[in-house]
């Protein structure tokens, strides 16, 4: 096992404290006022004569004039000028000249101004797929190369120098690739160049090529020159700052992705699927990403600061999508979200009521704390934003029946009592109904060949990994093969995803024995949202062989072997005649349902079987609560005939029970009086909950108001209480808080709102509904945009980061 110093998850072993003033919310009117605050300066950088007055190096105070040096020799300002060597000046104005005096000598080659060209509707931001940003500055992927202009005193001459230079971080250091030096027509280093394309005099036009092993962040950009006369940098500009990010187009960069249909569904969606419920009965769900939502970008990056990570690591996808991991939660860290499986959550907003990202990221950056409350598809959601927003193809996944291995065994232990009935203060490990995590696309470095491609990162804190609360990112493919000992947390994930169900009865002398082996109980499906469709795609192949398979059978025992029960295999029993399923109808919150046992004898002697039927309450998780109702009864089996055993659950026997997701669990257990076979399963089934209908009124057009319509129908004889709606879409809606008092029972509401949309194409609207009584209610409605008539497409009327207001109903109508 690798040294814990060695792991990236570790380097701030304290909780951070958000500081006094948090980092704000980037302001959009720095964003409206920037073109024409640029091309003022540029105007007046190409009226300056050479020599003549320095009116806007005054304004800026920011000129700088240095001696003569060797043409190779970029390297950082010295250290008498009051700061480290190669830290960079705080902000615009700050005087870093040799002489310290801010003064332009006669001769020098001064920048009087850049244009980075990086509007969205520019070259640089189409050619790098960051044009749905909604920011002004430049943002590119590494790999990959972008054009800008510099305006310069006077045409450039033979022995004239120019570079550019990239800082991040305090103190930058060219060693750590903080400090990036690119000499203008010197070929390249370390993977940077910059080219003259065109000379029109005083005004250049430049081509960059971004290494692809740059680190991902937040640059400032700067120019220097150097000529006889001495030396002059360009001041320090927010307006400058460019964003460099992870690159699935590049074929040098790690996270490289070679299908474009991938590409757009992993890295440029904006919305997606999420699922949850159980196997049988699947929910879906549509979640809000919103990666290029204003602010968005900003969040990511300090989810970063936050966790200390060092700016020379922030270039491996594997380092990066591991704090990620661990900084998405709370614990350890005061992360992103706090995990809630209490089912109270009076003190946040209840894990289903979200909708999407942004609001919950947006919060996190205004404030510096943690937000209430997240559950799995909470931090899988919040983690598939940050990762797609980084420029790292990323899905969400769904895995039904998900295994929770407490003890390293590898297998799910389920201790019963002589008469089969649950010991519950023994069964420590848990059977998830489903549990949510990520998967992201890189070549893994680190591992030997063959484990490149979907890695999983899991930002749900479960068990602690090298001493803190994350986990992987972990090759699928040594998930596949049961190769435990494969970094990172691969017997967690394995466990997962492909451990047996193991049923041990206490036995007369206190001892207990495996009485039956349910192979393919754990992992029975794994699903993710399919490429260019709404529809799901069963992804269960690309980590198992085919359950039952000789291969899948070798992982199982494999991985078993590596775990703190090597030999649990060895005291199996056979199979044996009398087979059991189990049914349960579908319903809806409110109404009555039946489950039932299907026994069938495939033998040919006659068989009594004596069953047990024991019905409870669980949270998704697989914490149950107590049994509320159990059916015993005696059948009687002729060769090759079935017989069904139901149990009829009326809405008043579980309704004070009911707990988050209306998920119940059905014991079974019975006992073979002939032969001596037990017969045990665990059935998890659900209540469904109704949608929310949207219904848009009226066309969609950039900058222009539409409204849109949203009807629910209470399903439940009882009065909803402090129902809030939630209402969200990138591109469409900043997140928006509805509250609207009470709903009675079997009652119909309307609501309407309006909403003016910011950018054009297919985008989705999604709301939901939560209240004390009723929760996991939500809704989605595709709009399709059509662009303003004017260029720009981009505007401030999507509102801040969040709003929440009493709204009245439109309407309310009776059952």
């Amino acid at each position: 096992m690798d040294s814990p110093l060695s792991d990236v998850g570790r380097w701030r072993r304290t909780p951070f404290q958000p500081p006094a003033t948090p980092s704000p919310e980037p302001e959009r009117d720095r964003d409206r006022n920037r073109d024409r605050d640029r091309d003022r300066d540029r105007g007046r950088g190409r009226d300056r004569r050479r020599g003549g007055p320095c009116s806007f190096w005054a304004r800026c105070c920011g000129c700088c004039s240095r001696g003569n040096r060797d043409d190779d020799d970029w390297g950082p300002e010295p250290s008498s000028y009051g700061r480290s060597p190669g830290r960079r000046p705080d902000s615009r104005g700050s005087a870093v000249n040799a002489a310290g005096d801010g003064t332009i000598r006669e001769g020098m080659l001064v920048v009087t101004g850049v244009d980075l060209l990086s509007s969205r509707s520019d070259q640089n931001r189409r050619e790098h797929h960051t044009d749905e940003f909604e920011y002004e500055e430049l943002i590119v992927r590494r790999g990959q190369s972008f054009h800008l202009a510099v305006f310069l005193n006077r045409p450039c001459e033979s022995s004239d120098r120019l570079a550019l230079e990239l800082l991040i971080g305090n103190s930058p250091e060219v060693g750590k690739g903080t400090h990036v030096i690119i000499p203008v027509d010197k070929g390249a280093r370390d993977g940077w160049k910059a080219q003259v394309i065109k000379d029109n005099g005083q005004n250049l036009s430049l081509r960059v090529h971004i290494s692809p092993n740059a680190i991902v962040g937040k640059f400032q950009f700067t120019v220097r020159t150097r000529c006889e006369a001495g030396e002059f940098q360009l001041p320090f500009d927010p307006h400058n700052e460019i964003y460099i990010l992870f690159n699935p187009w590049c074929r040098e960069d790690i996270v490289y992705v070679d299908r474009e249909d991938w590409r757009q569904e992993y890295v440029l969606n904006e919305s997606g699927r999420i699922y949850y419920g159980t196997e049988a009965q699947i929910g879906e769900r549509t979640w809000n990403y919103g990666q290029f939502d204003h602010g968005v970008l900003d969040a990511c990056l300090y989810i970063l600061d936050r966790r200390g990570m060092p700016y020379g690591g922030r270039g491996d996808p594997v380092s990066v999508s591991r704090v990620v991991s661990a900084m998405v939660n709370s614990l350890d860290d005061n992360g992103v979200l706090i995990g809630n499986w209490s089912g109270d959550y009076s003190q946040g907003t209840n894990p289903s009521a979200w909708v999407g990202s942004v609001e919950i990221l947006l919060s996190y950056l205004r404030t510096g704390y943690s937000v209430p409350y997240g559950q799995c598809w909470v931090f899988a959601g919040v983690t598939t934003t940050v990762l797609r927003c980084l420029g790292l193809a990323t899905r969400t996944v769904t895995n039904f029946n998900s295994a929770h291995d407490t003890d390293t065994s590898l297998t799910m232990d389920i201790y019963f009592d002589e008469n089969m009935k649950p010991l519950e203060h023994l069964n420590r490990d848990s059977v998830w109904n489903f549990h949510v995590w990520n998967d992201c696309w890189m070549k893994r470095p680190d591992l030997p060949s063959g484990f490149d491609g979907w890695q999983v990162v899991d930002a749900t804190p479960q068990e602690t990994s090298s001493g803190i609360f994350c986990c992987g990112p972990c090759s699928v493919q040594s998930i596949k093969n049961g190769l435990v000992y494969m970094k990172y947390d691969t017997p967690f994930i394995f466990a997962e995803v492909n451990s047996d169900k193991v049923y041990w009865q206490r036995q007369q002398d206190g001892s207990f024995k495996i009485v039956y082996v349910e192979e393919k109980a754990i992992g029975s499906l794994i699903v993710t949202k399919a490429v260019n469709s709404s529809m799901r795609e069963d992804i269960t192949h690309i980590y198992k062989h085919p359950e039952g398979s000789e291969a899948e059978r070798k992982a199982v025992e494999t991985a078993a072997a590596h775990g703190s029960k090597p030999n649990v295999y060895a005291t199996r029993d056979a199979a044996e005649d009398v087979a059991m399923q189990v049914e349960a109808e579908d319903a809806v919150t409110g109404q009555d349902l039946t489950v039932s046992v299907v026994l069938t004898n495939r033998g040919g002697s006659h068989r009594t079987v004596k069953l047990h039927l024991y019905l409870s309450v669980t949270f998704y998780t697989g914490v149950t609560g107590p049994v509320f109702k159990e059916t015993k009864k005696e059948v009687a089996l002729a060769p090759g005939a079935s017989d069904r055993v139901s149990m009829p659950v009326a809405y008043k026997d579980y309704r004070p029970h009911l707990v988050d997701q209306g998920a119940m669990l059905l014991n079974v257990s019975g006992h073979v009086k002939e032969s001596g076979q037990v017969l045990a399963k665990q059935h998890t089934f659900r209540v469904r909950t109704p949608d929310l209908s949207l219904t848009l009124l009226g066309a969609a057009v950039v900058g222009q108001e539409c409204e849109v319509q949203i009807v629910f129908k209470n399903p439940l004889p009882i009065t909803l209480t402090n129902v809030v709606f939630r209402l969200e879409g990138s591109g469409l809606q900043r997140p928006k808080v509805l509250n609207v008092g009470d709903i009675g029972g079997n009652e119909t509401v309307t609501l309407r709102q309006t909403f003016v949309p910011v950018r054009p194409g297919p985008r989705q609207l999604i709301a939901s509904l939560d209240s004390p009584q009723l929760s996991q209610v939500h809704g989605v409605i595709q709009v399709d945009v059509a662009p303003a008539s004017g260029d720009r497409i981009f505007s401030d009327a999507g509102g801040d980061g969040g709003s929440r207001e009493a709204i009245p109903m439109a309407s309310r109508g009776g059952a």
